[in-house]
């Protein structure tokens, strides 16, 4: 009876309790108020009202997640159209990059969401932008290509996602990502390709600390937003590539006037001091201007100290480029990288290096604006020149009277001494010739170097057959040491400053202009005997030659090469009265065996030994040496020779001590017999 009466309460309820629950869905109750509907309706479980009840309350529960889906996607598509409109409006790049990054997190509700960009030289990728907090993914972080979501994306084309990416092992993993992931915590991980066209430039990432099933709508939104994401970057970076062509336009145009501001103040008679103040002032920078020979002449803004020995190699970088003519290089750093805030800039005027510009910018230069300081070296050479005035204008006609020295069909003498004294060369005064021949780089820069290093040691150049030619007066650091010695610190300053080696040969000492051209021809074929003896980069006289030297010679001296051979040792036994030469002779005799040279002498073999070993302190240890053994055997054989043929002249030879500076002994002095 209790049973039949609930049945008909029910029966007649139903209908009420269908219409509540309709108005429950059309107030968009919430799930749990429509489920406390059907429990406060006591309704049996075997009435056939009560399942009809149940299936509309699971139709109500469908019909409100589907309104609630709509409403999500709804609120993706309005954040989406949000982005778009703040991605589609010109921005520049950085400030693009966070704004994806900060609406890509909102938008997915996650931890973290970052940027990184392919590097095609390094084959991987670097971290440009992210958003959240990231202790390990900073911005410039690199990371491999060949594992990962970012692969996966690139490869695919389209979003991939994992749930848990340590856990997840449907993708290829990396040690160094595996241990990026595993630092910042991360585990559901969406990535998508950023492309433009067929090129896929970059990946965007969404990252949570938790475990995250990313739905088909996920992925959905992900690929739009990365291909608005696309686009917006791609667009950037074309505005900001137009943006630095117009900058570079209007600094051209408006250093072009700076440039033409200075050239007339240095026609106007303007200083040097002062086109370096102005200059430094305009390009906001420090500006040192120093001679080829690396003395300041001018300066402004307080540059740094910077050696000698920092500038050459930069200065020899320079002329070895590409280019027709030399181009600002950077400064190398004690450590050997570049120096971030030094420029070395040549000044120059045809082939012809005038100074070297040092330029220290208050912020450093790219390479796209290093120009800013060659436009300055223009003006430079302008008041540099001016400032040579006479010298600059006779130093053509230097050059002419060198070629006219060399001519086979010479000018007549006095014409010659003429020109000289108005020149300013004193031909009364020893002067060498020396031949040099770069061993790479450019002729160009060696003629520069050695008109301006003739100039200042009051001599002549010439450049004939690849070589350039000097004739030099002996003063300064010229002034002591035989010929070789004097090549070798010529070498040495022209191999400094080009930054490659030299071959020099040289002759000498002469006086008056009759010589030039047979001490010229002398120092050509030192040069031609180093080159055949396969010693380019090195420098020798006709004494360093040996008994080549002697034949080169075209006034073949032998009592010289005799006494700048075995001098010190026939001065030795001289004052002595000892028999080292006689010794050394019978050591070359017998094939350099002491027994059988103490054999020749009549004294013990440990007579030689010590004998041989006097020898060593006198001519030096590497007087056995091959080369040296050949030069010593000769000069024994001149003067055992010179010797026999004057029987009568004396037991003494002369002294080094005793040669005169013209490279033959002074007269009474020569070779004789003993």
């Amino acid at each position: 009876m209790v049973n039949g009466e609930r049945r008909r309460r029910t029966a007649k309820a139903a209908p009420g309790l269908a219409l509540e629950l309709l108005e429950l869905l059309a107030a968009e109750a919430s799930p749990e108020q429509m489920t406390d509907l059907a429990r406060q309706a006591e309704i049996a479980a075997d009435s056939s009202a009560a399942a009809d009840f149940d299936r509309a309350l699971e139709l109500a529960l469908h019909v409100r997640s589907l309104f609630a889906r709509r409403q999500q996607r709804e609120a993706e598509l309005a954040a989406l159209i949000d982005a778009a409109r703040d991605l589609t409006a010109p921005h520049e790049l950085d400030p693009l990059l966070k704004m994806i990054t900060r609406r890509t997190r909102l938008l997915f509700g996650v931890d973290m969401s970052y940027i990184s960009f392919h590097d095609p030289e390094s084959e991987g990728s670097y971290v440009s932008a992210s958003d959240g907090h990231a202790s390990a993914l900073t911005i410039g972080y690199r990371v491999p290509n060949d594992a990962g979501l970012g692969r996966e994306a690139t490869y695919g084309g389209v979003p991939t996602w994992s749930s848990d990416y340590l856990a997840d092992d449907r993708m290829r993993h990396s040690p160094v990502l595996d241990e990026i992931v595993r630092a910042e915590g991360l585990r559901g991980i969406i990535a998508a390709p950023l492309s433009h066209g067929t090129e896929t430039f970059g990946t965007l990432y969404a990252a949570d600390r938790k475990v995250r099933h990313f739905s088909i709508n996920d992925v959905s939104l992900m690929t739009s937003l990365s291909d608005l994401a696309a686009v917006a970057i791609d667009k950037a970076r074309i505005l900001e590539q137009r943006g630095s062509h117009l900058a570079d336009l209007g600094e051209l145009r408006r250093y072009g006037r700076l440039q033409t501001r200075l050239t007339d103040l240095a026609l106007r008679g303007g200083g040097v001091k002062q086109i370096v103040t102005e200059a430094a002032a305009a390009l906001d920078c420090a500006l040192e201007l120093r001679s080829a020979e690396h003395h300041r002449i001018a300066a402004a803004g307080d540059p740094p100290e910077v050696t000698e020995e920092q500038v050459r190699p930069a200065l020899g970088e320079a002329y070895r480029t590409e280019q027709e003519s030399p181009v600002p290089v950077r400064l190398a750093a004690p450590d050997g990288s570049p120096h971030p805030e030094f420029w070395v800039i040549p000044v120059t005027a045809g082939d012809e290096e005038l100074a070297v510009l040092l330029l220290h910018p208050r912020r450093p230069l790219d390479g796209s604006s290093r120009w800013k300081g060659q436009l300055v070296t223009q003006p430079l050479a302008v008041a540099l020149q001016m400032q040579r005035g006479e010298e600059a204008v006779a130093g053509p006609f230097r050059d002419e009277l060198f070629e006219d020295l060399l001519a086979e069909t010479g000018r007549p003498a006095e014409q010659l001494a003429q020109r000289a004294a108005r020149l300013g060369l004193n031909v009364n005064h020893p002067m060498m010739v020396l031949v040099g021949r770069p061993e790479g780089g450019s002729l160009g820069r060696a003629a520069s170097w050695a008109a301006a290093y003739a100039r200042r040691m009051g001599g002549l150049r010439s450049v004939r057959n690849g070589c350039v030619s000097l004739l030099l007066p002996l003063t300064g650091h010229l002034a002591e040491g035989g010929d070789g010695l004097r090549a070798h610190r010529v070498k040495d300053d022209m191999t400094s400053h080009l930054g490659h080696p030299v071959t020099v040969g040289a002759s000498g000492p002469i006086t008056g202009l009759d010589g030039v051209r047979d001490a010229h021809r002398e120092a050509m074929r030192c040069l031609d005997a180093l080159l055949a003896l396969d010693r380019p980069g090195t420098a020798a006289g006709a004494e360093d030659l040996g008994f080549l030297g002697l034949l080169l010679s075209d006034a073949p001296d032998a009592t010289s090469f005799v006494i700048s051979t075995i001098g010190p040792l026939l001065e030795y036994d001289r004052l002595r009265l000892t028999e080292l030469t006689r010794t050394l002779e019978e050591y070359f005799a017998a094939g350099g065996s002491p027994s059988v040279a103490a054999e020749a002498l009549h004294v013990h073999a440990n007579t030689v030994y010590r004998r041989l070993d006097r020898i060593a302190e006198v001519l030096g240890p590497d007087w056995s040496l091959p080369d040296r053994a050949l030069d010593l055997q000769l000069a024994l054989r001149l003067y055992r020779t010179r010797r026999a043929l004057q029987p009568d002249s004396g037991h003494s030879v002369a002294p080094p001590a005793q040669v005169t500076g013209t490279g033959t002994p002074a007269p009474g002095q020569a070779c004789g017999s003993n």
